[in-house]
Order: C-alpha cells, then structure tokens, then sequence
C-alpha cells in the first residue's frame, strides 16, 4: 500500500456527539492532523436499536464516508457500534479500524473494593463483548452493568448549551449503587464515549470516593502509534463535522464544536 498523504485525514465516527471526547486526546498527540467527525445523527441513539440494525447501517455508512473522504485511518469512537459492529466494518474496509470498548481492564487494576461498575448505553452492556472483558480481566471482581439511554441525551444537550435533567444523573448512579454489592462500587467505567461530558455531574452525585474511567487516552494512543511515521501537515487546520441528516436534530451550533478544532460543519 502506498503511504497515506500528509492531508489525508483521520476519521472519526460517532452516533452523537460522544466520539469528541476521543477527538480531544487524539488532537493533543496528532495536533496538526486532519480531522473529519462524522456523527450519524439520523440513527441517534445507537444504544436503542438492535444489534442487527447497527451490524448493517454503521459499515455502510462507514463506508460512504471512507469512499467520501479518503481516511488514513477510522476511529469508531462510539462504544455500542464497536462492540456490534466493529468486525463487519474491519472485514468491509481495506484501511486500519480503531474501536472503542469499555475499559474493564484498568478499572480492575484501580479498584480497592473489587466492585466495578459499568455505565453504558442498554446495547452495549448487553454484549457478550462486555461479559468476555469481565471474564478475562475482572474474573475475580464484582462487575455491575447498568444502561443508561438518559445520559446520551444529556450531554448532547449539555453540548449545545442547554440544562441536563439531575435526575438523569441521579438514576444512573442508583441504577448500579442499588445493585447488591453496590454500596462498595469505588470505580466507574464510562462505557460510551458520550459519558465523559457528563463527568462532573456524574462525579458530584456519585461521591468523592468513586473514580471514573473511559478509555480515551488509550485510543489516542493507539491511532498515535498506528500513524507512527506518517506524514502530516506542518500546521493545523481547523475540521470539519460531518452530520447525516435528521429532521428532528439538527446539527448543534459550530461555536460547540469550535473548542474540539471544528471549523465546519457538513450534512450528508
């Protein structure tokens, strides 16, 4: 294969507006990168639609924005599509796959009670994908799942500059605090790449004493060390967000978008 140019970009793929907590990570390594994030918000929320209507919409519209923008590299940074659909997308497209999945494994690491929580969307902690992680890397702790739709929502809204609902925050803490064992939980995987924005709220409801995890700086580093030696532009340039087009949501305002070095904002 020949090598990729300097202006050919990464892409990064999302439901929502989730994947740019990935962005953020992947820009401090990579920053004169070119930058192409695609959300599908036609499809938003991922984490309600069956696992065969994700295995077929997210390679084919993966590879519509391959075909589109000829990427060096796609990021799905969307927890739910990597977990359902992360092997038909890689067996579609001839170009490097980087997926996002729940970081079980240094929440094990991190935890003193061995009372691990997972906060996801209902898809992705369904996943056999999540119980193979927790055999493998948490064998020997309590690891407690509990999805939550409300969270997605919230940090869409959270991005455009409106309230988000406490009660989100508060019933998806209790969804894993009011399983047994759950008073003991000291750490929180934020298992869907949207979960990050919502931090501090989380935080705040969760208590001093549980930390959070998500595997941000993990993927960063892979698409660094997957690029290793490529050529890149010798100055940034501002991105551009791609929307699939929605009735009901359009794309947010580009001044939320400016802070993650969006610079432009396409519909398809």
């Amino acid at each position: 294969m020949q090598p990729p140019s300097a202006d050919a970009p990464i892409l990064f793929f999302d439901s929502g507006l989730g994947g740019l907590t990935v962005l953020g990570p992947t820009r401090a390594l990579l920053p004169t990168a070119r930058i192409v994030y695609a959300a599908d918000y036609a499809g938003l929320p991922y984490g309600q639609k069956s696992d065969a209507e994700l295995a077929a919409r997210v390679p084919a519209l993966l590879g519509r924005l391959v075909e589109r923008y000829q990427p060096r590299l796609a990021v799905i940074a969307c927890n739910t599509a990597s977990t359902i659909a992360l092997a038909h997308v890689r067996a579609a497209l001839d170009l490097p796959i980087v997926g996002t999945v729940p970081a079980i494994k240094p929440a094990a690491a991190l935890t003193k009670s061995g009372v691990i929580g997972v906060l996801g969307t209902e898809a992705t902690v369904r996943q056999p994908y999540v119980d193979d992680l927790s055999a493998k890397f948490a064998a020997d702790k309590i690891v407690l799942r509990h999805g939550s739709p409300g969270l997605v929502t919230g940090a869409e809204a959270k991005l455009r500059g409106e309230p988000v609902d406490p009660e989100v925050i508060e019933r998806a803490i209790a969804g894993l605090r009011d399983q047994p064992g759950g008073e003991a939980m000291d750490v929180i995987v934020l298992a869907c790449t949207h979960f990050p924005l919502l931090q501090a709220e989380l935080q705040a409801t969760a208590g001093p004493d549980v930390r959070f995890i998500d595997g941000a700086e993990g993927i960063a580093r892979r698409i660094a060390y997957l690029t290793e030696g490529q050529d890149w532009p010798a100055v940034a340039s501002p991105g551009t967000a791609v929307f699939t087009r929605s009735d009901e949501r359009p794309p947010p305002p580009l001044a939320a978008l400016e802070p993650f070095g969006i610079g432009r904002i396409e519909t398809i």
